[in-house]
């Protein structure tokens, strides 16, 4: 009878620490499948008024976390517009004659994977269609999209492994015609890659 009684007590203890250990193991798995935290500053380009501060005639050129660069011609076309995928504001992309750019730095974790998310929208339509969009992560392009006729606002995705302990994020656009529009970018820590957005 002590005997049964003793077993019993074991076998219910034992039951009880493999129940603890499955839900602690599924709570840890849950955890860390969790997106990090956003890395881009200001992707939703809300940070900045939509008129210049100096000239307010003027959409505001100046874009809070992010670095413009190119010929001043080029990247004054680059700036905070009223056309939004969400909230109010979203990026007008420049480069008239040639390619500007806009760029972050972020910090990131060897080996680590990261997803980025950006949405892109033209208001260009043939025959007066001559743009060029480019998206970049260390230098290596990951999306290149030539004369993208009218679209709305389309969400792109891309992952990536990190090899350094700091990863640039840049965009390259030119517009002749009309204008390209980028909004709601998104650089996160994930758990495992995806499958990549296809540009055309």
């Amino acid at each position: 009878m002590k005997f049964t009684k003793k077993l019993s007590i074991i076998c219910c203890s034992l039951t009880t620490a493999l129940l603890n250990t499955a839900v602690i193991t599924n709570t840890y798995k849950s955890v860390a499948q969790a997106d990090g935290s956003e890395l881009i500053t200001n992707g939703g380009f809300e940070n900045d008024s939509l008129v210049d501060p100096n000239n307010p005639n003027a959409t505001n050129p100046n874009i809070t976390g992010w670095i413009k660069n190119g010929d001043p011609i080029d990247t004054s076309g680059t700036r905070i517009d009223n056309f939004a995928n969400t909230g109010t504001q979203g990026l007008s992309l420049g480069g008239f004659s040639d390619l500007s750019y806009i760029s972050q730095n972020v910090p990131t974790v060897v080996n680590q994977y990261y997803r980025l998310t950006f949405y892109l929208g033209s208001t260009e339509e043939a025959p007066d269609l001559d743009n060029k969009f480019q998206a970049f992560i260390r230098e290596k392009p990951v999306c290149t999209k030539n004369n993208t006729s009218h679209q709305p606002y389309t969400q792109y995705t891309f992952y990536f492994q990190a090899k350094e302990t700091s990863t640039e994020i840049r965009f390259a656009s030119k517009v002749k015609y009309a204008f390209l529009y980028l909004d709601d970018v998104s650089f996160k820590s994930i758990d495992q890659l995806g499958q990549n957005s296809v540009c055309e």
